[in-house]
């Protein structure tokens, strides 16, 4: 079976969709066999994007699909390098059957305590239920200042779990960008698409080592 990353979130909007996108586009890049499992059956945020990418003729093409839960996901991966596992947009019973295929799962995570502690909750549940921490790991989005940055990034290894280095600001680009069918490391500014990159660089060299 392919390498599983999953990407899951306690809350909407923190940028989950984003990342597995990001994630999807420089595995394709790279020339690897990714497919993009997008679980949100009622919002498909990363099938929309898809299908923008694919009406603007961006290259690469990112494989796109959808399934009803984990189980039929999980069952694409031996065809693939790399599956990539958007998840439901609310954690469920769906998360810990997604983290424990996953050979990493990513929460991303916005600066405020409003996202910090719920996010702490759902990876403390996961290791209640069995799941290593080490094969969890939290990703920033949305921050405004490099002390907002750090502060998080205290808050979460304080409670034991580690960051991806780098972090995406919050700005207006990255949302333009996958609103036409981009990532956000294709915008069209090139020092957002630098911070961009090095947190994809940061979670592939995780991914890797895991592997």
């Amino acid at each position: 079976m392919g390498t599983v990353v999953a990407f899951v979130s306690q809350k909407g909007g923190v940028g989950k969709s984003t990342l597995a996108r990001a994630l999807a586009r420089e595995a394709a890049a790279g020339g690897l066999s990714v497919k993009l499992a997008d679980l949100d059956t009622q919002q498909g945020t990363s099938l929309d994007w898809q299908r923008a990418r694919l009406a603007a003729s961006i290259e690469p093409i990112v494989s796109v699909e959808p399934f009803g839960n984990a189980a039929q996901a999980l069952k694409a991966a031996a065809s693939y390098d790399l599956l990539i596992i958007d998840g439901p947009a609310r954690t469920s019973s769906a998360t810990l059957e997604i983290a424990k295929a996953a050979g990493l799962v990513v929460q991303p995570s916005g600066p405020s305590l409003d996202d910090l502690r719920p996010a702490v909750r759902e990876f403390h549940a996961l290791v209640k239920a069995g799941i290593p921490a080490n094969r969890l790991t939290f990703a920033l989005n949305h921050i405004g200042t490099d002390a907002e940055e750090s502060d998080a990034r205290a808050f979460l290894e304080e409670a034991g779990y580690p960051v991806l280095a780098g972090y995406l600001p919050e700005r207006p680009a990255y949302r333009r960008a996958q609103n036409g069918g981009h990532a956000v490391t294709e915008t069209k500014f090139a020092a957002l698409n630098a911070r961009a990159d090095a947190l994809m660089q940061s979670l592939v060299e995780r991914v890797n080592a895991d592997g």
